[in-house]
Parts: C-alpha cells; structure tokens; sequence
C-alpha cells in the first residue's frame, strides 16, 4: 500500500488532515473503518487527510465525536476558515484543545484562556481602531476565544500551568472597571485544582528566560509541542532540540517566579 507522508506545514488543510491521520491512527483504525463511524467513504477520509479535499464543519464535528477528540478538529477547521487569526494559531488552538497539560508564560497581556469576554473585547476593538483588524474580523476572535474556553468545563481538564509578567497586572485594558472585573475572574481561575498559576516579578528583570509569549503543549503520549508569537505570525514548534530548550528554560522560571500564595496577593493589590 502507498502511504502518502504528510506536511501539516504545507497548508492549513495539510494540517486538519494531519491531524486527522495521526487521531485515527493512535486508534489503529482503517480509513474504512472510521469512514463507516462517521457516514463516510474511506476515499473521502482519504482526501481530506491528504489535504486534497476540503470538508465540512459537520464533518469536523464527526470525526472528533467517532476519536474522542473533543473539539480538536472542529477548532481547527473554524480557525482555518475565519481571516484574521495569524497564521498558526488555529492549529496551536487545536493542539491545545487535546493537551493534557498546558503551560504558559505571558508578557503582555492576560493569556487568552483567562480573560473576560470583555477584556478580549477591548483588546479586539483595539486592533480595529489601529487598522490592523476589522469589526467581523475582532468578533470572530472572541467568539473563538469562547469556543477554546470550553476546556474549562470538561470533566477532567487539562493541568494550565500559568506564569505571567507582573506588568501584566498592571497594563488598564478596557479602563478600570473591565480590569477590575479581569483580575477578580483570574483570582477565581487560580483557586481552580488544575490551575497553577504564577507572576514572574519585576526585579526578575533581565533574568526572565523568555521576551515573548511561549506555550508548551504536553499530550497523553508524553509528547510536547511548542508554540511562539511574531508580531504578524503564530508558530507550531516541533523540533526536539527547541522544545526541550524551552523546557528548560520554564523549569526555571517556574523556580523563579513568585509563589502561588504571593502571586494571588499580587493579583488581589492590583
């Protein structure tokens, strides 16, 4: 049999069909098999993991229903689908949606899975005011901001490990009362069994490992993935020696950064 290797980087649709393969694979299931779970053909499952045909939210929504997969898929197929979103981020959303353990450093702002609608909002109504983003453009952000936030209420979420920047906490998104209503929401958030959250202080200054956004993606297999930000592009990272750097360099700052208890009195003061 001729198999095909996959380039999830060649397009967003190489990308779904990737991580199709590989959901279905983990399984040890045929292409007929699941096509039969689904109400496909397997030369249809077969054309959407070769990236040779595009597919249907319904389909999305199928195949993670016959994997187990949550809303992995479904995510990434409304991520490739909406203009607006960097280049990368809808499949680092997807990767997200079936991590079993997430950790995060943030320098800007608050990270996505923890702000209010209305924090996002303003950062959206932000990005249109500079041009940089359009009405439709800013709402379907958030509107997808809410659909990742579901992890949060599944049965057993994912651990999040959290460490942000203390000028974070102090950075007036949307005016007063909207931070006000976004650092309560975050203290609620740490109290949470699978949150651990941390700031990293200012006199860590030069210290800090990381100068940009950095999130590690650890799944059920042990494997882990990386992702980064550019001012215009998001990137997937899978190379061993970069991933495993970046490990480190989080084992660190875990180390460095306040305390848990310390880092919620800092939240409660601002």
């Amino acid at each position: 049999m001729n198999r095909k290797e996959l380039d999830p980087t060649a397009s967003p649709r190489h990308s779904f069909g990737a991580l199709l393969r590989s959901s279905r694979e983990a399984l040890g299931w045929t292409q007929g098999e699941l096509g039969v779970l689904m109400g496909y053909s397997d030369s249809y499952i077969s054309a959407v993991e070769t990236g040779r045909k595009s597919t249907s939210r319904d389909f999305a929504r199928a195949a993670d229903k016959a994997l187990g997969t949550g809303q992995t898929l479904e995510l990434m197929w409304v991520g490739m689908r909406k203009k607006g979103f960097l280049e990368g981020f809808p499949e680092h959303a997807a990767q997200e949606a079936r991590a079993a353990k997430i950790r995060i450093f943030e320098p800007n702002v608050i990270p996505g899975l923890f702000q209010t609608k209305a924090y996002a909002s303003a950062i959206e109504a932000a990005a249109v005011q500079r041009g940089s983003s359009t009405p439709d453009q800013a709402e379907e952000r958030v509107k997808f901001l809410v659909t990742r936030q579901r992890l949060h209420k599944r049965a057993e979420p994912p651990v999040i490990h959290v460490v942000i920047d203390e000028s974070v906490l102090h950075r007036l998104v949307g005016g007063a009362e909207t931070m006000r209503a976004q650092l309560d929401f975050l203290a609620e958030m740490t109290a949470r069994p699978y949150v651990i959250f941390q700031v990293a202080p200012f006199g860590l200054a030069e210290h800090a490992p990381f100068w940009s956004v950095v999130t590690l993606l650890t799944f059920a297999d042990r494997s882990v993935v990386g992702y980064t930000e550019s001012a215009d592009h998001g990137y997937v990272v899978r190379e061993d020696r970069t991933v495993k750097a970046w490990e480190k360099a989080y084992d660190r700052l875990q180390v460095e950064a306040l305390p848990g208890a310390a880092s919620l009195d800092l939240i409660r003061k601002a």
